[in-house]
């Protein structure tokens, strides 16, 4: 009796500390294989969270996140280290045109994040 006890406890915990974000044009995200950094300067980047083994991005501008596919892990390391991350994020991520070369429209969505 104790153990089912510990155990629907333990599944409770779980579950509170799992966070998903509604990311624009896709719906909600799970971050629970995220590493998220939260970006405290002036910028409208405010949050960069990154799934390595799945090259995905997801980033808040301002209060709204978007996400990216096929990112490389240096380019979202760049990103983070950047002293303008705003700029950084225009010239390198989003791109000069409407599908910048991480964009979700043209590079494939990983499955686990498929709706």
């Amino acid at each position: 009796m104790k153990f089912v006890i510990f155990a629907a406890l333990f599944l409770m915990c779980q579950s509170a500390t799992a966070e998903t974000v509604q990311v624009k044009y896709h719906g909600g995200v799970s971050l629970d294989s995220f590493t998220c950094v939260d970006v405290n300067e002036s910028s409208d980047v405010s949050r960069i969270c990154y799934d390595r083994a799945e090259r995905y991005m997801v980033i808040r501008l301002k209060t709204t996140y978007y996400h990216y596919c096929e990112i490389d892990s240096a380019t979202v390391q760049s990103l983070q280290g950047a002293s303008s991350k705003r700029q950084f994020f225009e010239a390198r991520i989003r791109g000069s045109g409407a599908d910048g070369p991480f964009d979700c429209r043209t590079h494939p969505i990983p499955k686990k994040y498929r709706r």
